[in-house]
């Protein structure tokens, strides 16, 4: 496999339908919305279902959720020590940072802080792959409802089984999002061509394996993904020029699909790999 030598930006744009793409638990769990009224998904949020993703691949992941353990660990502590290679150069903190990045794919991808309690150990690797936060094209209406259930959830408790809570959800709303995969950091921790190929995979089916109350199937959507490949490390534009490049354009009152226009400006000897999502 061969290490990364071109930069690459890329954007996604996504639609949410009657869903809750991100919710705020210091807001109710209402789905993330800054003071101008824009929806937002965490940057955070984006790579654990890019993770998730990858795992579905058949990738090796380090930072897995609960839900989704694979190998049998409880934590990050116990995923790290049962790697053999890792524990016996626990001293070497330059090859403990090379090892581990060769063993997990989202930490030669995102990187990741190796910190234990009782190790005296602190390894800091650096990734290669940024993840914006996501925001969407227009402001977004949130719609919460009461919810009840039928049932008590212990035995012996006066409460009637009737109880309320509260659901919310964007009615609709396209959000776009950037990343950037820096070319020198790719280096550092041994990020290829093939792991750059398999995140684009990942991208393209971002919400498959994804549903839940707050997301059902088919709620959530991928667009349009756009790959730009640098004809250098460097980079023949700035990230931020490329993903300016990117238009959508809202007509109507942008509740449906057909009120946006999805479009990639030009940019001179730099051409955009324009994928579907799936």
């Amino acid at each position: 496999m061969s290490t990364l030598q071109n930069k690459i930006d890329f954007a996604v744009v996504f639609s949410v339908n009657k869903a809750n793409p991100n919710g705020d638990p210091l807001d109710g769990n209402r789905p993330r919305i800054n003071y101008d009224g824009y929806g937002e998904v965490s940057d955070v949020c984006l790579k654990r279902k890019i993770r998730n993703r990858l795992q579905d691949l058949g990738e090796k992941i380090f930072v897995q959720s609960n839900e989704r353990k694979d190998d049998g660990f409880d934590s990050l502590h116990e995923r790290a020590d049962a790697c053999e290679e890792l524990k016996a150069i626990k001293k070497d903190v330059d090859k403990y940072a090379e090892t581990a990045c060769k063993e997990w794919i989202d930490v030669r991808s995102f990187g990741q802080v190796f910190a234990f309690k009782g190790d005296n150990l602190s390894v800091g690797v650096r990734g290669p792959v940024t993840v914006q936060t996501a925001v969407s094209i227009k402001p977004i209406d949130v719609t919460s409802m009461q919810i009840t259930k039928s049932v008590n959830s212990a035995s012996g408790k006066a409460k009637a089984s009737d109880t309320m809570g509260s659901k919310h959800r964007v009615d609709f709303g396209v959000y776009k999002f950037f990343v950037s995969i820096n070319v020198q950091l790719a280096e550092k921790t041994g990020f290829t061509e093939e792991d750059a190929e398999q995140i684009k995979k990942a991208l393209c089916t971002l919400f498959e394996n994804d549903c839940s109350s707050a997301r059902p199937d088919g709620s959530m959507e991928i667009l349009k993904v756009y790959w730009w490949k640098h004809n250098c490390k460097a980079g023949q534009y700035s990230s931020a020029t490329v993903h300016r490049s990117l238009k959508v354009v809202v007509s109507g009152e942008g509740k449906s699909l057909a009120d946006y226009s999805i479009s990639v400006e030009p940019l001179s000897g730099l051409e955009a790999e324009e994928f579907n999502g799936i």
